[in-house]
């Protein structure tokens, strides 16, 4: 099978303004959708991009939304939570 001709075409990464070859490169979905591909133009990264900006650390996420209140509280109550809870998470000045 051959290789389509979009592997030898260069993109612009959106975090740092390089131009890569498209198979050097990440795809981006704005949307967050990324398997839904009709009607859509996908950003890219290159890969140094992606690996710093695209791998947030997980650990702890799924307390700190209960502790804030997700699925409970009203939109503007868990945000101003949240805020706090990871601002403090961040500073290390949130206990558990």
């Amino acid at each position: 099978m051959w290789r389509s001709g979009s592997d030898r075409t260069e993109v612009t990464c959106i975090a740092c303004g390089e131009s890569v070859p498209r198979s050097k490169a990440r795809e981006y979905d704005k949307d967050g959708n990324r398997w839904e591909r009709r009607g859509k133009e996908f950003e890219y990264l290159c890969k140094e991009c992606y690996g710093e900006y695209c791998h947030q650390p997980r650990q702890g996420l799924e307390e700190t939304l209960t502790e804030a209140g997700a699925g409970e509280a009203d939109r503007e109550e868990f945000l101003a939570a949240y805020t706090e809870l990871s601002d403090g998470a961040e500073t290390g000045e949130r206990e558990r």
